[in-house]
């Protein structure tokens, strides 16, 4: 069955047994089994990684707000831009490599990083119940180092040396800002109502991934569109085959199969 997320205006074609034991959402028996994996530890990591990102993330833009120079505006904006598209790729090679390999199983990743993608395409809309920490905590997690690096930077470096490094640092915590809230912004893809007027508008001029560019993404089995922060490179890569290509690279010198474990779990009737 070639199915796509329930959301408004939608309705899906399912035969009689499908619609009785294989419906997509929170009472798919595979979501519902997921869901229960989310563990209290997991929950104190995501407080912690939380916690300490939005801490660093303050004390860094402090910093670069009292070194901000006219001259620096030119190359700012470059490294903005450049940020954006660069964080836009990473999403996707994270979103395509956990969508496509491993398994729930694996340990230490497996329930605490690839769960929630398998969760995901059966139960799409679960994301937009999952409140802050939950939808941003493993984000802040893997910006932590770079943060830390520039934080180190800041209190070591020389104001000479600092003002050679701004345009770059300006880069990299653009990257950052956008990586830390790429599942944020995924979030808000996936909600229909009660966003705020700010985020729509940055949806409907394409600066923030829109809902539905995102959509085609999730239309089974899923292989497609894997960028989530802006989406900007999702047509290119499409049209070059980029994902397909490499799966096929992979499963060629590995025989693993794509996405053999999240059809397994979309496959889940009790």
């Amino acid at each position: 069955m070639a199915g796509a997320e329930d959301g408004p205006g939608q309705q899906l074609e399912l035969d009689e047994d499908e619609a009785s034991c294989c419906r997509w959402g929170a009472q798919h028996a595979g979501a519902r089994e997921l869901a229960a994996l989310y563990s209290p530890g997991k929950r104190l990591q995501e407080w912690c990684s939380v916690i300490l990102c939005f801490s660093l993330i303050a004390y860094n833009l402090v910093h670069l707000l009292l070194l901000a120079r006219w001259e620096h505006t030119p190359l700012v904006v470059v490294g903005v831009v450049a940020g954006a598209l660069i964080a836009d790729f990473l999403s996707g090679l994270v979103h395509w490599g956990a969508d496509t390999w491993g398994s729930v199983e694996l340990p230490i990743v497996g329930k605490a990083f690839i769960r929630p993608f398998r969760e995901h395409h059966i139960d799409p809309t679960a994301i937009t119940r999952h409140d802050f920490i939950e939808t941003n905590g493993d984000n802040c997690l893997v910006t932590l180092l770079p943060l830390l690096n520039m934080a180190y930077k800041f209190r070591t470096h020389s104001p000479e040396a600092l003002e050679q490094l701004y345009p770059w640092e300006c880069f990299v915590f653009c990257l950052i800002i956008f990586g830390t809230f790429t599942n944020q912004i995924h979030k808000w893809s996936h909600t229909y109502f009660g966003l705020p007027r700010w985020v729509t508008l940055l949806q409907d001029w394409h600066v923030i991934l829109p809902r539905k560019h995102h959509r085609i993404h999730h239309v089974s089995p899923h292989e497609t569109y894997f960028c989530i922060t802006t989406g900007w490179l999702n047509y290119p890569l499409e049209k070059i085959g980029f994902w397909r290509r490499l799966e096929d690279l992979i499963q060629g010198l590995t025989g693993e199969k794509p996405r053999a474990d999240d059809m397994k779990w979309a496959q889940k009737i009790k």
